[in-house]
Formats: structure tokens, sequence, C-alpha cells
């Protein structure tokens, strides 16, 4: 007599074997930043030839933030975290082609987004892009936070 747990596929011991030989290979990189460890997750995850970025902020190689106060200078520095991010797979910014803006000011992310996305990706529109406006990002001084999809 089969359980509720059992399906026509099989048991649920079934599934879950057959789930541990689909496990996928995944390449972790991260910018030694203090909180990755305290919130358990990574910067970015390679999965064949895809890369998947956590949402990228404008701090330096400390951890402080650069451009309180200055959309336009946090932006540009999430774009140097980016970069430096998918520089450790042999990649780059032409690799991008998704990516999220997360703003506190819509207008001022809508302002800035044009411009600084045809300096940054050299006048290409080849980047899918969406805009949202949130209340409030990690820390109270960050004004956007920038989340990537790029193919190798």
């Amino acid at each position: 007599m089969k359980s509720a747990n059992d399906s026509a596929s099989g048991s649920l011991l079934d599934r879950v074997k057959m789930e541990s030989y689909m496990t996928i290979s995944k390449e972790v990189k991260n910018l030694d930043m203090p909180w990755e460890k305290e919130y358990g997750y990574s910067q970015a995850v390679k999965v064949g030839d895809t890369i998947y970025l956590s949402g990228q902020i404008s701090h330096d190689e400390t951890g402080e933030i650069v451009g309180v106060g200055d959309v336009e200078a946090q932006i540009r520095q999430a774009y140097v975290n980016i970069n430096k991010l998918l520089a450790e797979y042999g990649s780059s910014l032409e690799n991008i082609v998704d990516e999220t803006w997360f703003v506190t000011d819509i207008e001022a992310g809508n302002a800035l987004a044009g411009k600084l996305r045809k300096e940054i990706y050299s006048g290409s529109q080849a980047v899918a892009l969406t805009v949202v406006q949130i209340g409030r990002l990690a820390f109270p001084e960050l004004l956007i936070e920038i989340k990537c999809v790029a193919k190798v």
C-alpha cells in the first residue's frame, strides 16, 4: 500500500536518492567582506556558463561605504565591485545579460540609469534592466544595490 508521501514516480526516499545525483557544480567567489560570513552568502556563484552576482553595493576594499549621499558615486563603485567579481572568472561587464537596480529613490535612479549604463556598457543596450524602488537597503547609507547575471 502506498503512503500519502509516495507518488507515481516512486517513494519519497527514491526521489531524495535521485535528487542527490542531480547536484550541480558551483564555483564561488567573494570579496572578503565581514558580512559574507555573517549573513552566510556568496558574492558570486558560477554554474556552468552562468555567473550569478549577489546585489553589489558601493563599498571599498575595507568595507567602507563609498559615496554616502551621492547615488552616482555609489553606482560607479558598485560597478567597480561587479567588474572585480567578474574578473575572478575571467569575465567582464561585457558578459552581463541581466541586471536589477534596487534604489531608494526611483527618480534619482532613473535619471542616472541611461547616462551611466551607456558609459559603463560602451553604448550597448544588450543588457536587460529592471529598476525597483525599495524602502531601505542593508546599510542605511546605501542608495543603490545592483544584482547581475552574466554568461561566459
